[in-house]
């Protein structure tokens, strides 16, 4: 990181101002020689920014951040333009020129940030989110993570395990007997109810679903109704609807928001036990493997007949031929819009209930799998007599804490997140 990045980091052109961001050992020196000299820190100054006298790129407002307490860490300047395409390109065009700075890569400007200590990485993490959230559940989240509640957690962990550890050790030193009965009297209550807070942030709902959607599949036999509703749900005619059995081939997705709650939607092929067409039969292979990854199915087929915690839905109530069935969750017609105000409702609530609570920091795959080690190391601890083992599992859970928030890590972990990161961020 001894070069110096710049980019746009803000949206695309054409624009009411577009922000170029540069960071680096050479930030000052180019802000110098686009706009004469370098303000006063953190104050907007209006500069004619120009490579030479007689060539000015544009009127702009340009603000100086000495590091290291900047975003990245680093010296930071940011220069505030007018939004116009060749406005941003002629100044770009004029920093790719200046020695020792060249363009970012997608989210270089967030990694120096981690690199150098300005944040974390569950903080990283929840920074990616924020920026690819579409629903308030999702943005809220999001900023709970991106602003340390995980990460003053684990910080708030690895330091009473850090305290547990130097009890152990004073044993080790000082102890008569190798024996945990030399340690603390409290020392167990205080390592269970670690791993207790542990446990409950493990048993919260996971980031996967408020990031990716619940997930609900409609099934049934053919021509049930199943498309038709689809379209309704998504409020777009996105499925093709005939009268004809087999019209929906494969299995056809759609992701929307209800309620602020994000869904994808599944259309599947009409299930049935024999077709002599080749193309209908892998649909409904495809189908019945959707059902396996459903959060929820919505069964609009006899009663009975669909998978187990499916909810079932007598379609098509504004027909003479609508299958009877009491039973069912919900009745609907998803050509006059009769019930699909009360199943858009009950889909709602029920999503929330899988979701984490609004402003909560929800823990993603990778977070998750490192407090599983913690936790099952502090357990260890608990049942081992002697001292050695018990440092050596107290250790464990310090080493699953540290990787969690991005201490241990490797590059190949760090490139896939930063990835995910747009250029300028």
């Amino acid at each position: 990181m001894d070069d110096t990045i710049f980019a746009l980091s803000s949206g695309s052109p054409p624009a009411a101002i577009a922000v170029v961001r540069i960071s680096g050992p050479c930030a000052g020196e180019a802000l110098t020689r686009l706009s004469g000299s370098i303000p006063q820190p953190r104050r907007a100054s209006y500069r004619a920014l120009s490579v030479s006298r007689e060539t000015v790129l544009d009127h702009a407002l340009v603000l100086w951040f000495p590091g290291p307490n900047t975003a990245t860490g680093e010296d930071l300047a940011e220069l505030h333009l007018h939004g116009g395409k060749a406005v941003v390109a002629a100044v770009e065009s004029a920093l790719t020129e200046l020695p020792g700075l060249r363009r970012a890569v997608a989210g270089e400007f967030t990694r120096r940030a981690f690199a150098n200590g300005r944040i974390d990485l569950a903080e990283a993490e929840g920074l990616a989110d924020l920026l690819s959230a579409e629903t308030e559940l999702q943005r809220r989240s999001a900023v709970a993570m991106a602003g340390g509640a995980l990460s003053r957690q684990v910080d708030d962990w690895r330091m009473r395990v850090l305290t547990a550890s130097a009890a152990v050790e004073a044993v080790l030193d000082f102890g008569d007997e190798d024996d945990v009965a030399d340690l603390p009297a409290d020392f167990l209550t205080r390592i269970d109810h670690l791993a207790a807070e542990v446990a409950d942030w493990l048993s919260r709902p996971r980031a996967e679903t408020l990031r990716e959607g619940f997930r609900v599949v409609l099934a049934g036999p053919p021509n049930a109704g199943k498309s038709t509703l689809f379209n309704a749900l998504v409020e777009d005619e996105a499925a093709i609807t005939a009268p004809l059995a087999g019209t929906t081939r494969d299995v056809l997705t759609r992701a929307v928001a209800i309620g602020g709650v994000p869904f994808v939607f599944a259309d599947t092929a009409g299930l049935r036990d024999e077709t002599d067409d080749v193309i209908e039969a892998i649909g409904i292979d495809r189908a019945r493997a959707a059902l396996d990854r459903a959060d929820l199915v919505l069964w609009l087929g006899a009663p009975g007949e669909g998978p187990a915690d499916a909810w079932e839905v007598t379609p098509q109530i504004d027909t003479a031929t609508a299958p009877s069935n009491p039973a069912a969750r919900h009745a609907i017609s998803a050509v006059t819009g009769e019930g699909l105000d009360s199943l858009r409702g009950d889909l709602v609530e029920t999503a929330r209930s899988t979701m984490p609570r609004p402003g909560d920091a929800a823990l993603n795959a990778r977070q998750h799998a490192f407090l599983a080690d913690a936790e099952v190391a502090l357990r260890s601890a608990r049942h081992e007599r002697d001292p050695l083992l018990v440092a050596e599992c107290l250790r464990r859970a310090r080493v699953a804490f540290d990787g969690l928030v991005g201490r241990t890590t490797t590059e190949d972990m760090l490139d896939a997140l930063f990835g995910r990161f747009c250029i300028g961020k």
